[in-house]
């Protein structure tokens, strides 16, 4: 009966025993996930997601999507794989990707089989639709005289001052008029709130005696160079601010009537012909073949050869009734992407109740009311 129990109990080692080999070791050498991370994603990747690649077993390719400005010389993906698999070199380690794809070799836990992989990250660019908007609302007195209205935008950082008028030209021939009597003023009727009105209005004796009879109301993108505004009325228009997107349409609603009687500039009335307002806009390159900074003015904000994109009105037709307005673009030269990043470019938005109102050409009491504004770009990310 005792040995009987014994020949149980040794069959029970046995069977334990059998238990404890060793299973072999892994033959597999596959990257099954990589990832980078880094200080700014956002300046790297278009979505944090783009950080984590996961490999097909099939793929001996790695490749991370990321933006064309991405900096690539100093990154340290990390890899995930089959189990007991060795890779080379090691996972962490930081390389130079900016010159092509780096080769990584896995190796099976069983040293008999490996796998070689190129791990490269790609610069693309995807072009997104945005739109800047001007609805006009933020308007207040100037700081020096407190006499005619300015307007601004709200920035992340508060008030941009990046509009202008001829408001302060007209100041200095008409010192004791009121602001409401001003060629650029707010007026409360818009689209819903505020909006633009620009007139076109007698100079007074001041301004004719000077060969600048009248003054055509104006809002544009710049500054307005007060100082030279007599001598030389043109150059005093600055035209344009930094802009960092390729517009493709430029929109909004207009109220448009031409005063009744058109004079040149030497008063003289100019028969069957009609006043016309005017809305365009042009994006050019603030810098010349030397490097040097350039502005645009009113005699040459239409015609430079910096212009790289330009929307200009075929025609504001006479209307009590807000009518809207579209008009795309036209390309005249090709953008630097990178330097477009950099605002090497200026947009100039120009609006005028006189077309001609620059060489002092118009009809007095021409009335231009302007409105919810859009610049629709695309931007390279």
């Amino acid at each position: 009966m005792k040995k009987k129990k014994a020949v149980v109990l040794m069959g029970g080692v046995l069977l334990l025993s059998s238990c404890f080999k060793e299973e072999p070791l892994n033959s597999e050498c596959d990257i099954l996930e990589a990832s980078v991370s880094v200080a700014y994603p956002q300046e790297v990747f278009f979505h944090e997601s783009d950080s984590l690649v996961h490999v097909n077993s099939e793929d001996n390719t790695v490749v991370f999507t990321v933006r064309r400005s991405a900096e690539l010389s100093h990154l340290s993906p990390h890899f995930k794989t089959t189990d007991g698999a060795t890779i080379s070199p090691s996972s962490g380690s930081t390389h130079d990707f900016s010159q092509g794809p780096v080769a990584y070799t896995v190796t099976s836990e069983d040293q008999q089989w490996s796998r070689l992989y190129q791990v490269s990250f790609q610069p693309v660019s995807v072009t997104t639709t945005d739109t800047v908007k001007y609805d006009f609302e933020h308007y207040q007195l100037d700081d020096n005289y407190q006499k005619f209205y300015v307007w601004y935008e709200e920035g992340s950082e508060g008030q941009e001052h990046i509009w202008a008028t001829g408001n302060g030209g007209f100041f200095i021939a008409n010192q004791s008029k009121q602001a409401e009597e001003y060629p650029t003023i707010p007026d409360e009727n818009g689209l819903d709130g505020y909006c633009i009105k620009l007139m076109t209005l007698d100079t007074g004796p001041l301004g004719r005696s000077t060969g600048r009879p009248i003054a055509a109301g104006n809002l544009f993108l710049g500054s307005f160079n007060t100082a030279i505004a007599l001598r030389d009325a043109l150059h005093a228009t600055e035209m344009g601010v930094p802009f960092t997107q390729e517009p493709q349409k430029l929109t909004g609603y207009y109220r448009y009537q031409p005063g009744p009687e058109f004079k040149n500039k030497q008063q003289q009335i100019v028969e069957n012909r009609t006043d016309s307002a005017d809305i365009y806009a042009v994006l050019y390159r603030n810098h010349d073949a030397e490097n040097q900074p350039v502005v645009l003015y009113g005699d040459n904000v239409l015609t430079s050869e910096l212009i790289v994109r330009k929307a200009q009105i075929d025609g504001v037709k006479t209307t009590d009734e807000w009518t809207y307005f579209e008009i795309p673009f036209e390309s005249l030269g090709e953008i630097d992407e990178a330097l477009l990043r950099e605002r090497g470019y200026n947009l100039a938005l120009v609006f005028a109740a006189s077309r001609h109102g620059d060489t002092f050409e118009g009809a007095i009491g021409s009335t231009l009311y302007i409105d919810k504004v859009r610049i629709i770009c695309t931007r390279e990310e």
